[in-house]
Parts: C-alpha cells; sequence; structure tokens
C-alpha cells in the first residue's frame, strides 16, 4: 500500500526555485498545466506530497496554482482574507509541517488587498464594520504598528502589505511549532507579494 505522506522530493532551496520558474512561465504565457490528465487525478488518489505551502489571500485575482503554475497535488494552499494567522490556520500549517512535510512554506499578500485596506482604515480613520470582519481585522492592526500615517496612500498601502505578510511570517517564526520545525534547518519560511498588475510575485528577503 502506497504511503499517504511519503518524504518531500524536494528541499526548501528547490521548492522556492520551482515557484520563482512557475512564475516566470505564468508571466510569459508559457504556463503549462492548462489541463489535467486521468493518468494523473488517479495517481494523487494515493496520497499527496506537496513541494510548498502556502498561505494566501482570498481574493479572486490571486490564485496561487496558476501564478506559479503549479499542477494538482503540487501546492498545499490556505486562503484567507487578509492572508491573517489565526488559530484554525496555524493549526492547518502545523499539519502541512507535521504530515505532508513541505519543505518551504510562503505567506504571500498582494497589492491592493482590502482586508488590508480596512485594517489602515480602522486604525487611522476610525472606521466600524461588521463584527466578524472586525475580528479578521483584528489580526492585521498590530502588524500596521509602525507605518507613518503621513505617507501618500498608495505608499502607505504598499507598506501595510508588506508589514502584514512579514508579521505573519514573524508569527509563524516566533510560535513554539515553528521554532522547533525551522530549528533543523530542513524547512524554510519566506514571505512574498503578488503584484496584481503584472502578475509577478515578489519574494521578501529573509
Amino acid at each position: 500500500m502506497a504511503d499517504p505522506h511519503p518524504s518531500p522530493r524536494y528541499t526548501a532551496e528547490q521548492a522556492l526555485e520551482r515557484l520563482k520558474a512557475g512564475n516566470e512561465r505564468f508571466l510569459a504565457g508559457k504556463a503549462k498545466f492548462p489541463t489535467v490528465q486521468k493518468e494523473v487525478l488517479a495517481d494523487l488518489a494515493k496520497g499527496q506530497a506537496p513541494y510548498a505551502t502556502i498561505l494566501g489571500c482570498s481574493d479572486s485575482r490571486v490564485p496561487p496554482e496558476l501564478v506559479f503554475d503549479a499542477g494538482f497535488g503540487e501546492l498545499f494552499i490556505i486562503r484567507v482574507a487578509g492572508n491573517v494567522l489565526g488559530p484554525t490556520i496555524a493549526g492547518t500549517l502545523q499539519y502541512a509541517g507535521n504530515h505532508l512535510h513541505t519543505p518551504l512554506f510562503v505567506v504571500m499578500g498582494h497589492e491592493g488587498c482590502g482586508a488590508v485596506q480596512a485594517a489602515l482604515a480602522n486604525k487611522f480613520e476610525d472606521a466600524e464594520h461588521d463584527r466578524h470582519i472586525e475580528i479578521l481585522l483584528a489580526n492585521i492592526e498590530p502588524a500596521l504598528a509602525n507605518l507613518d500615517p503621513t505617507l501618500p496612500p498608495e505608499q502607505l498601502m504598499q507598506a501595510a502589505v508588506e508589514a502584514n505578510v512579514r508579521w505573519a511570517v514573524r508569527q509563524v517564526r516566533e510560535s513554539p511549532e515553528g521554532r522547533l520545525a525551522l530549528a533543523d534547518g530542513d524547512l524554510r519560511l519566506v514571505g512574498a507579494i503578488y503584484e496584481i498588475e503584472s502578475g509577478r510575485v515578489r519574494f521578501l528577503d529573509d
């Protein structure tokens, strides 16, 4: 019987290079997975071994599989508005690390994120939102603590999106589970920003 959780076939560095190469194909209009063969689906039914886990935003314009030109079973995707890290998201990430053994974890935000824009309005304009949206935004607001509200709106938004990604990366990195998983050096955690207009993914420095 096939092992439902086989060992990763890629290192973290190889996984990151695959994401970068896939995004380049996407940008060049040379994506290689327009369809999926039945044989591939039958093989995937035996188990999954994704090479990367991605925490991204729910925004319909930012589908990670397409952005990275990845096929079925290659990416383990978690999507939530504002790519925020809450208890259930943390549990899903832990599952990916402990059971799927993906070597690369990516937190990917995107330009023009509505959740980040709403969090900025909460912080600097005393805006009000529905209760559950307020709970979501509360996960973003700590990321905005050091932003300069006098920046031009576009620059402030760009800075907020990046700060939110870095905040989520920091939360994962500094959690007990994150510290333990990163300690042995086999796992890599990176942040990234998707540029809505160009389609390019910009990976942040560690």
